[in-house]
Order: C-alpha cells, then structure tokens, then sequence
C-alpha cells in the first residue's frame, strides 16, 4: 500500500477565469442546443445581473466545488465585485476555503482505491479527491479558539464568518480564500446549516468546554439578516450552484418579506446549475419555473443548466468576466450595512 505521503502528493489546482477568455465560445453555445444553449443564456443573464446597476448578486453554493477546484473563480467574484453576497454549505466555507486558508491542500485521488487503508492513514476521499484528516482537525480546533475568544451570545453564521476572515487576516497563510476575500471587501456570507461541517466540531469543542457561556449560533438571526439585505437591496438576482439548503434559504426571503407585510419584489433573474433530477422532487424541490408558483423568481430571466458544476461554472463566470460590466458596478457593501444591525 502507498504511504501517507505517497497519497498526498498531486496538489489539486484552482482554475483561473481570466487565463480563459470564453466569449466566443459561449456566444457559440447560443447556436448548438440542449444544455449548450441553456449555459449560453445562462451567461447571459448573468452578465445581465452585473449590467444591471440595480440588481444586488446572491452566489449560492452547494456541493463540494472548492475541493474540486473552484475557489479561485468565487475569489474572482469577489475581488472583482461580481456578487454582493454569499449563501453556501458550510463544507465549502470552513472545510475547504478555511481549511486552505490555514495553508493546507487538497489532493488529486482516485475512487477506485482501497477506503479502509485512506480510513487508517486518516486520509478523507471526496470521490477522487484527498484530504489529510489530522489537517482537518486542526481546522475544527482553529474554529473552537475562535469561538473560545468571542462574547458569549448567539451570532449569525455571517458574523462568525466575518470572525474567521478576520482571523485569516491576522493568521492565514493562503491569502486566495473566500473568507478573507469576502471580509475584506465587506460581501457576507451566510452559512443556514453552520454546525454541518468542521465548524460545528469546533463549536462542539468550544461548548462542552464551555457550558454555561458559550458563543451559539442563532439560524433565525441568519434568516432575518438575509431578509434586510433583500429588503435594503430590492432588486436582487440568485446565481445557483448546485441545490439544497443555500437555494431555498435564499429563495425564502422573498416570502420572508412578506410575511413582514413589506412590498418585496421576487428574484428579477435566477440562473441555476445543477445535475439534480426534478422528477423526484429535487432541485432543492422546484425548478426556477417551478418557483415562480411560490413568488420567489419572477419569470423572463431564469434559466437551468443541468451540467456539472467544475465544467460549467468557469465558462459562465468567465464570460461574465471577460464582457467587463462589472467595472461599472458600485460595492453594495451589505457586510458593514448588516453590522450595523
């Protein structure tokens, strides 16, 4: 059998959007059909969003794309004023963009390798990716002595992500993250289902060691400050990668909204991209069609591609990039607006 070493030694490399202009080959997408023509419109509405100067960008992220290789693109977004907030899994936040932060790699693998032997050399596969686990613990530690020097109170996911870009600023050592990104130029990312990830291991630590005052996570805070940036942003549009959680939390705060008895418009534009089947009621239950039922995306600017992401994602987002509308965007700055409560 391979040694630890042995297994951890192809570092997997994030691709980089302004090497690979793809103009022309989206624009030649527009003329092929099934789903090369859904990811040309796709990159049209989103080039659409950042053309917009009153549309507010929400990113939202499923699936485990920075592993594979993608977190440079949404480090692009960032930097380049490209998305006005982020709404993700927490595997992608604090697994894997933290995780990197901290200085630590993913690994090109295989899944045709012996699991058991990976389980004894505390070796994590992510289907044809590796990671060292004893990194991995090193990064749920770092979360609980974050958690260990905050007031203790209930915060917002965004707040204590805002904690950890704060903490890579002072002690990362890869300054490509998302997190540090996203807390320099003030774009908040909210994570609903915060403790399903290294972070909760964290807060696991950080409250038994902690009993009776500990920091906490309030997802009804998080919920609540997604909505005021609805509310503050007023016309928004959603560009999905993958499902799950991340969709329909920010789907909901259209109807958030209104149950607030505010006039809030739905989602003018929402491109999803997603391998999932809609039959069995996936696609985190609806199509975008689909949610125009429910008032949350308005019809007209909405497009599904059903591709995988690490194929698709690039060549949306760099077409978008190399268009340049975003030049002329202005900063929404949400991070600093919801600090302010």
């Amino acid at each position: 059998m391979p040694t630890k070493e042995e297994y951890l030694q192809g570092e997997i490399e994030h691709i980089d959007i302004k090497k690979h202009n793809t103009i022309q080959l989206v624009e030649d997408y527009s003329h092929m059909a099934f789903q090369a023509r859904n990811l040309a419109r796709a990159s049209h509405i989103y080039d659409k969003m950042l053309s917009d100067e009153k549309c507010s960008v929400i990113l939202t992220l499923a699936g485990s794309l920075f592993s594979a290789g993608l977190k440079d693109v949404v480090v692009d977004m960032v930097r380049n004023n490209m998305v006005d907030a982020i709404v993700s899994t927490g595997a992608i936040m604090v697994d894997q963009d933290f995780f990197e932060g901290l200085g630590f790699k993913h690994y090109m693998g295989t899944p045709m390798v012996d699991d058991e032997d990976l389980r004894q050399k505390h070796i994590d596969r992510i289907y044809d990716t590796y990671i060292d686990e004893d990194e991995l613990r090193v990064c749920d530690m770092t979360v609980a002595k974050i958690a260990d020097g905050l007031p203790p109170k209930p915060y917002s996911s965004r707040e204590l992500l805002r904690e950890m870009g704060k903490y890579l600023k002072e002690h990362g050592k890869n300054k490509q993250s998302v997190v540090l990104a996203s807390y320099e130029m003030g774009v908040p990312i909210f994570v609903p289902a915060f403790s399903d990830c290294s972070a909760g291991f964290g807060f696991v630590h950080h409250q038994w060691n902690h009993p009776d005052e500990h920091a906490s996570i309030d997802s009804a805070k998080d919920f609540l400050e997604l909505t005021k940036l609805k509310l503050a942003a007023g016309e928004t549009g959603i560009f999905m990668i993958g499902g799950g959680v991340p969709k329909n939390f920010t789907q909901d705060v259209v109807v958030a909204g209104e149950v607030l008895g505010k006039d809030v418009s739905m989602h003018k534009y929402a491109v999803q991209v997603t391998v999932a089947d809609e039959r069995d009621g996936a696609c985190s239950s609806s199509t975008l069609k689909e949610a125009h039922s429910w008032g949350k995306v308005d019809e007209g600017n909405e497009q599904m591609v059903y591709a995988e992401a690490t194929m698709a994602m690039p060549l949306i987002v760099g077409y978008a990039y190399h268009k340049g509308n975003w030049r002329k965007r202005k900063p929404k700055n949400f991070g600093p607006m919801l600090d302010k409560g």
